[in-house]
């Protein structure tokens, strides 16, 4: 019988063509909506073409606030899955402290990841004490306000091209029947609004202060006052967009029930299932049309320990599948994101995704919050900004003060 080492070096070398051994992979992920449900079926299209292997789908719906906890659970609990999906950041660090996610150095180097992720800070985002422990996907970056044409069109008002002219535009949306803009009830799309206009009102280097730094005398300052108004204004604006899921709120974009959506650019994804048309159907505006910056989050996969050597071949063979070009190419195009290569065919690419490359290799970019906050910081602010989105009563001010305690407090 060969050894784990054996299985493993063979893989390496061979995943290109398939698997040493064929196993079935369980993969879990919170890829459900429309755009992510086509984007997901091609990585699983690529590793069943690329490898002897056969991709089990374990999609758990709900977001990332809901499968999170599943995932780990099962894991802590003995039962892991073959692969799973978190974001680029900090979410993995106790698993990988306890020792239940492997090293996938061996395929990193292997396959020169250190030579085509571009920026670096996402396979930085996956190492630990110099050891490599997650797959980076892609580039997916908050910052993008997603506009319906049809809407200003019924009200006689020009698509906005900023911040300013969308909170403008408000009332007269609001009197013609349509909600201004559109937010769902899941906690992370309150505080990731937020985020947004942290990050293009105030200025990414604020947001890196705050966050990266805890500089609780920032959040207390000027310009996040200027932030906590303009959450005042969106929470007016938001009044009546009644549903839950992010891609229910896309949705009212796309029926034009709802002027316009903050929301990272997985939104593209709906609106290309829905066949709407970038420029034509609807607006992006990068950075709100304030700031043109995005910030290098996504999505990347981690490989729990099973002990067991033809998982772990499948887990390299996939590891590597992931990353490859035409892997690449075939998911961000359907995702909406950007690929974690710069050296892939990207013509087909409708125009938002463009301006994301644009921005991209202009070199305007930014960290994801989920690389400067640990999960518990991140749900103090998702508890933060659900309430006061929801809670009229709670003024910009006291909100302010919650906030900076959050920051003192971060760890």
């Amino acid at each position: 019988m060969k050894s784990i080492r054996t299985v493993l070096t063979a893989t390496t070398a061979l995943c290109a063509a398939g698997s040493v051994y064929a196993a079935d992979l369980e993969v879990t992920h919170w890829w459900t909506s429309g755009g992510e449900a086509a984007a997901v079926a091609e990585f699983a299209r690529e590793f069943e073409a690329q490898t002897d292997n056969t991709w089990v789908d374990g999609a758990i719906a709900g977001g990332g606030g809901t499968a999170r906890p599943v995932m780990v659970s099962r894991i802590i609990g003995g039962d892991p899955m073959g692969a799973f999906q978190f974001n680029h950041g900090r979410q993995a660090e106790e698993l990988i402290e306890a020792g239940l996610l492997r090293d996938m150095t061996h395929v990193a180097e292997a396959e020169g990841w250190k030579d085509i992720v571009n920026p670096p800070s996402l396979l930085d985002a996956c190492t630990v004490d110099g050891k490599i422990y997650c797959a980076p996907v892609n580039i997916h970056s908050w910052q993008w306000l997603w506009l319906s044409n049809a809407a200003f069109e019924k009200t006689n008002q020009a698509v906005p091209t900023n911040w300013d002219e969308f909170v403008a535009a408000a009332p007269a949306l609001r009197e013609a029947g349509i909600t201004p803009m559109a937010l769902g009830g899941q906690p992370w799309q309150s505080s990731g609004a937020f985020n947004v206009l942290m990050a293009t009102l105030a200025g990414p280097d604020v947001l890196q202060q705050i966050y990266g730094d805890g500089d609780a005398e920032m959040a207390a300052g000027d310009k996040m006052t200027r932030v906590f108004q303009a959450a005042s204004n969106m929470r007016e604006m938001v009044q009546g967009s009644n549903v839950q899921d992010w891609n229910q709120a896309t949705n009212l974009v796309i029926t034009d029930q709802a002027g316009g959506q903050i929301m990272g650019d997985w939104a593209q994804g709906e609106f290309a299932v829905a066949g709407e048309v970038a420029g034509t159907d609807y607006t992006c505006l990068p950075g709100l049309g304030v700031i043109e910056v995005i910030s290098t989050g996504g999505d990347a996969f981690y490989f729990p320990e099973t002990g067991d050597a033809e998982t772990e071949a499948a887990q390299d063979a996939l590891a590597a599948t992931l990353l490859k070009p035409n892997t690449q190419v075939a998911f961000n195009l359907k995702k909406g994101s950007l690929p974690v290569r710069s050296d892939v065919d990207l013509e087909t690419a409708n125009d938002c995704m463009k301006k994301g490359l644009e921005i991209l290799g202009s070199g305007a970019i930014m960290p994801d919050v989920n690389m400067l906050n640990t999960e518990d910081t991140n749900n103090q602010l998702n508890d933060l900004f659900v309430q006061f989105f929801q809670d009229p009563s709670i003024s910009a001010d006291d909100a302010q003060a919650r906030f900076v305690d959050i920051v003192a407090s971060k760890d």
